[in-house]
């Protein structure tokens, strides 16, 4: 187990953090053809045949966190020290964290057939995805006793909850239009759990002695976490077999008579069978802690918590959805100029978490010019937060490369005061502190997608499944 007060917050600081984001719809790159299924990687009479990203890692990072306990995080991660001043003892005041994981190893895709417009790929990708609600009174506890009151009984501080899954993601996309106005296109993926872990403490009390430099901690709650064979190492994020899943992804693309482009998905609609070796913890007890000022006092909480939440274990399986999302855009594109040299193609989307109560939209504003576009975009969701971010991009019709971050203030904020350790702001509480960054590169190779007209030879293939299924069911010419 994770120190299940620390982990959520120190990954917080780490590299290996990825999220969702909004910059790349209907950009057409190898990503968004993935992400989106419906969306297209080829243009025929202008693209290569087929794309991949090369073993070049195309991710996306995000972090955050928002309530009383930044300044205090980041004090301890930057600094070393703890700053609980900005945290209400006995007030029921959550501090609210969230990260996941997109992070594309292999990329690779092909057009295969000119007549159905079909596009077929394969993808390899590790994700994360994790949630919690923390007290205040979890966070200033590893600090020692100096915020609170020696004697006094503290009922329900320390109920607090979180979850974290690590998983691999192995799948093939189908992408086929139907028409000229409509697309459809499909993900299916089998998943492969690397680890899990649930805890919601339910009910908590707490007595401190100042005095005796100690407290008496009372934890009643479930734990969660599945089967990891011996002490995490970094062996474990290979693919294994041990808790296997499968995830749905679905799109489809109108385009009216009066160019709007209307898109829909269902991403990621899917579940993980986690190990009969797992565990699952229905815990209440209580233990002393010692030795709350001394350097060691994390290790020491840790190692309390730990054994109170790792009793009356149960053995077994148990299954868990991933983080699946239903989202709708509407784009339109213009030229701004009478040459046909800048272009600016804004995307409204918006999207829902299927399982949890997430909510965001997005506007997003490429600005092209030839192969170079710059696209900022803005971000509000249902915590109230808004979000500017930006994007560069240099993309041709067999190459792209794109850098950026939808949470660009905050992105910069947060290195900043990782490389200024004198920065202001480690002291300062914002409306929320985070990061965001993302990063992508793909290449297509092979003959050129060629009209008969325009080709020596090409072979032309039929109309995909979803495109004879079409003609049959509304009578249409092929």
């Amino acid at each position: 187990m994770k120190k299940f007060l620390l982990v959520l917050f120190f990954l917080l600081f780490s590299f290996r953090i990825f999220a969702q984001q909004f910059s790349l719809y209907n950009t057409g790159t190898l990503y968004d053809s993935f992400e989106n299924p419906s969306q297209r990687a080829f243009i025929p009479d202008t693209s290569k045949m087929y794309a991949s990203n090369f073993l070049i890692p195309n991710f996306n990072t995000n972090i955050f966190l928002s309530g009383d306990a930044q300044a205090t995080l980041k004090n301890r991660a930057f600094l070393n020290k703890y700053d609980n001043s900005a945290l209400q003892i006995g007030k029921g005041r959550y501090n609210m964290v969230n990260e996941n994981i997109n992070a594309y190893l292999i990329m690779v895709k092909m057009f295969s057939s000119l007549s159905g417009d079909v596009e077929m790929g394969f993808s390899w990708q590790m994700k994360s995805e994790g949630k919690g609600a923390i007290t205040d009174e979890s966070i200033a506890a590893l600090n020692g006793t100096q915020s609170f009151n020696s004697g006094q009984n503290y009922t329900n501080i320390f109920n607090s909850n979180y979850y974290y899954q690590t998983y691999h993601q192995i799948s093939f996309t189908y992408r086929e239009k139907i028409n000229k106005q409509v697309a459809f296109g499909v993900k299916i993926s089998g998943l492969l759990g690397i680890s899990y872990q649930k805890l919601n403490i339910s009910g908590s009390q707490a007595m401190f002695d100042k005095t005796g430099d100690s407290a008496v901690v009372a934890l009643r709650g479930k734990y969660y976490s599945g089967y990891i064979p011996g002490h995490f190492i970094a062996r474990d994020y290979l693919p294994n077999l041990r808790s296997p899943g499968a995830a749905i992804s679905m799109g489809a693309t109108y385009r009216t008579e009066d160019s709007f482009v209307l898109q829909g998905n269902i991403k990621d609609l899917g579940f993980i069978h986690w190990s009969s070796r797992s565990s699952y913890y229905n815990f209440n007890g209580s233990s002393s802690i010692y030795g709350l000022t001394t350097p060691q006092r994390e290790d020491s909480i840790y190692n309390k918590v730990s054994k109170i939440v790792h009793t009356n274990q149960v053995t077994g399986s148990f299954t868990t959805p991933i983080d699946g999302r239903a989202e709708f855009s509407v784009s339109k594109s213009f030229w701004i100029d009478d040459n046909h040299m800048f272009k600016y193609s804004p995307t409204a989307v918006v999207s829902k978490e299927l399982f949890y109560p997430g909510f965001i939209g997005a506007l997003v504003n490429p600005f092209k010019y030839e192969k170079y576009s710059l696209t900022l975009t803005t971000t509000y969701d249902d915590l109230k937060i808004f979000n500017l971010g930006a994007q560069f991009m240099m993309q041709t019709p067999n190459w792209e490369f794109f850098i950026g971050s939808d949470k660009l203030m905050q992105s910069i904020a947060l290195a900043g005061d990782q490389l200024n350790k004198n920065s202001a702001n480690i002291n300062q509480n914002g409306t929320y502190t985070g990061a965001n960054f993302f990063l992508g590169f793909s290449l297509k190779l092979g003959p050129v997608i060629e009209h008969p007209m325009n080709a020596s030879s090409i072979p032309m293939g039929e109309k995909g499944f979803l495109g004879r299924l079409w003609s049959r069911w509304f009578k249409t010419k092929d």
